[in-house]
Parts: structure tokens; C-alpha cells; sequence
């Protein structure tokens, strides 16, 4: 089975919605696939939480269907989203010098995205 890592670094909601739509084709195609929340898009974490924002619908529908893998712990605390991961009950991941490592990933059979 295809195994598929998108990291999302844009901070940009419209490519978080982007992200959402393929991340929901790839659930509907049976793929495994984790989305990590990286860079500035840890920002989106913040400002999408609450889904009242132009594109927020897309981000509440992939959290609160439990299809974000983690969240970039020091991007987290740099861009001021930490408290509102914890807040949503999302995965801070931080194996790698504070960041997810994509080594982990591949090692594990996944192929990386990044939007």
C-alpha cells in the first residue's frame, strides 16, 4: 500500500484547503498518509481553530476527524500556536532538534510531500 507524508509548510490557508482535498481523496482511496503541520502553516493552527475564517471549515474537518498526524513543536512555539495545539489536542512532534524528522518517515516507508 502506498504510504504518503504531506508536510505542510506554506502558512497560507488557501494551501491548507488544497492539502485537506487531497488528503480526503487519499482516505476515500484507502492510502495511508499522515499531514504534519510545519514552518509557518504551524501559524494556521491558530488562526483556523475556530472555523469562522475563510477556509477554516477544511482544517476543523481534518482535525476534528483525527487526520493530522502532529504539529512541528518549536515551529509551534515560535509562531505563538503551541498553547492552541495542546488547546486542540493536537500532536506537538519534536524528535528532531524540536522538528519532526523526515528520516523517520521515509525509513518507515512514507513518501514526502510538501506543500
Amino acid at each position: 500500500m502506498k504510504k504518503v507524508a504531506i508536510i505542510v509548510f506554506n502558512g497560507e490557508a488557501c494551501c491548507f484547503a488544497h492539502v485537506a482535498l487531497y488528503a480526503f481523496e487519499m482516505q476515500a482511496k484507502g492510502m495511508e498518509f499522515k499531514i504534519i503541520i510545519e514552518g509557518a502553516a504551524t501559524k494556521l493552527v491558530k488562526t483556523l481553530k475556530n472555523g469562522d475564517v475563510p477556509f477554516a471549515k477544511p482544517y476543523v474537518e481534518l482535525r476534528d476527524a483525527g487526520l493530522i498526524d502532529c504539529v512541528c513543536e518549536a515551529c509551534a512555539r515560535q509562531n505563538g500556536a503551541y498553547d492552541d495545539a495542546v488547546e486542540q489536542g493536537l500532536t506537538l512532534n519534536g524528535e528532531l532538534k524540536g522538528h519532526p524528522s523526515l528520516t523517520a518517515l521515509t525509513e518507515a516507508g512514507y513518501d514526502i510531500i510538501s506543500l
